[in-house]
């Protein structure tokens, strides 16, 4: 029995060999031959041309229909081309220069001691502000809905490259875990890449499949599109970022799968086993993770004021934080003012940017960085609501809901609400890769609230 399949292996290369040298045996050395050949050759061109366009869609009138400005006379519906949405626009700047001067405020002091400039973190940020801005304008302007579908898959496969070089010449910056790679003075971040390659990727194929997932009556297709692909999409990358040891990334990458399945319309019966999955994952993490579980013991002792509880130690950052929040009261202390930054709070322009704020700008400052994030999400939906396909729409909810978790979790972390797990607070936290790409992913949003089906 162990030799049937090697032997039926044999048998079909020989059956393939046999029909080659049959099908070459047709080709004479003469005009009559080349011509035959060459139809042949034409006739296998056109094939794969068929079974491209298939696969790709090219009916799809996203591909084929022009693109203007609707006359108004006829009632039929046409693919229309518009300005982007200003609201969400607006919203998006708002939240870029709020960033750019709490990123200030809150890195001042930091940047004094350990750079001798109190703007080093700002002059960075707005550095990346203005290349994210020269990145993404091309786009907002020239691109069409249906290049977003190549360049979800072009940034998965430049993704799982980089992910896989970070293994070989990763760098750490001293954080202890490796995540970065160094491209002379520009370090990238391929976690961060990786998530918005899963949004795309995910929203490609489950709209590409829509009826095979939303037919409830066939198993195997509502399984295979509806379950398995998206789940081999970013688990795979889940899988790669475990190896540079950071949770936070998987915890995002993870969560955005589901969130992507559900929008796509996969049946609710799953995620009943996918939750147990992922408290089955949760514990193999605890298992072997010292890490991990030094987090979640810190965070227990803190909510409930243990004596155990070491101060001076992991639990650190957090209660400088929450004394930092504490402190600020109504109104804050003022812009500047900050005495949490003066080292208690460890650089506090990154993760815990948003501790400063409460203590600088008190309640109110708070309120308006949630109404912000609350505006952009709000008009996000309503952007991905009017969007051309199943795609777009897609892939819209999916990097807007990408902002509105990173939000939550930020300010759940800093508040001690869950366990400290480093996740940036979105167009406010310092950093390059993420702040070029957060703003990059509101182009391709600014870019899709341009079309939209209307009538002539």
């Amino acid at each position: 029995m162990k030799w049937q399949f090697p032997r039926k292996v044999a048998d079909k290369t020989r059956e393939i060999l046999g029909k080659a040298k049959k099908q070459l045996r047709r080709y004479t050395f003469n005009k009559a031959g080349a011509r035959e050949l060459g139809n042949d050759v034409k006739k296998g061109a056109n094939y794969l041309n068929d079974r491209l366009n298939t696969a790709m869609e090219r009916e799809d009138p996203i591909y084929t229909e022009p693109v203007h400005r609707p006359p108004e006379v006829n009632e039929d519906k046409v693919l229309t081309r518009g300005p982007v949405d200003y609201y969400f626009l607006f919203i998006v700047v708002a939240l870029c220069l709020f960033g750019a001067v709490m990123a200030f405020s809150a890195s001042s002091v930091y940047a004094a001691q350990y750079h001798d400039d109190p703007a080093y973190y700002v002059k960075r940020h707005l550095i990346y502000l203005v290349l994210a801005a020269a990145v993404t304008v091309p786009f907002v302007w020239k691109a069409r809905p249906w290049f977003w579908r190549f360049f979800g898959v072009a940034s998965y496969a430049i993704s799982v490259v980089l992910l896989l070089l970070v293994l070989i010449i990763g760098s750490s910056y001293g954080s202890g875990a490796t995540r970065w790679i160094q491209l002379g003075p520009i370090s990238i971040q391929p976690s961060e890449i990786a998530k918005m390659a899963v949004i795309l990727c995910i929203a490609l194929v489950m709209s590409k499949h829509e009826r095979e997932i939303q037919n409830r009556q066939k198993f195997r297709g509502q399984f295979i599109y509806g379950v398995l692909s998206p789940m081999a999409i970013f688990g795979f990358i889940c899988l790669l970022v475990v190896f540079e040891h950071h949770l936070s990334g998987i915890i995002i990458i993870g969560l955005m799968g589901l969130v992507c399945m559900y929008i796509g319309g996969t049946d609710k019966k799953w995620f009943r086993w996918l939750f147990i999955a992922g408290i089955a994952a949760v514990v193999v993490v605890l298992a072997f993770s010292e890490y991990a579980v030094l987090r979640i013991t810190t965070w227990l002792q803190i909510e409930f004021n243990s004596p155990n509880l070491n101060p001076l130690g992991s639990a650190w950052q957090t209660l400088q934080g929450l004394n930092a929040i504490g402190s600020g009261g109504f109104f804050g202390r003022g812009l500047g003012n900050s005495q949490q930054k003066y080292g208690y709070v460890s650089q506090p322009q990154n993760d815990f940017i948003f501790t400063i704020i409460c203590e600088e700008l008190g309640f109110v400052g708070a309120l308006a960085v949630i109404l912000l994030f609350g505006l952009l999400i709000w008009r996000g939906f309503r952007i991905a609501a009017k969007a051309p396909d199943k795609f777009c729409s897609m892939a819209v909810y999916g990097l807007v809901i990408k902002v509105a978790l990173q939000t939550v979790l930020n300010i759940a972390v800093v508040t001690n609400s869950i366990p400290n797990t480093g996740i940036a607070l979105p167009f406010f936290s310092s950093g390059g890769t993420s702040l070029i790409l957060q703003i990059f992913e509101m182009g391709i949003v600014l870019a899709i609230s341009r079309y939209s089906y209307q009538k002539r």
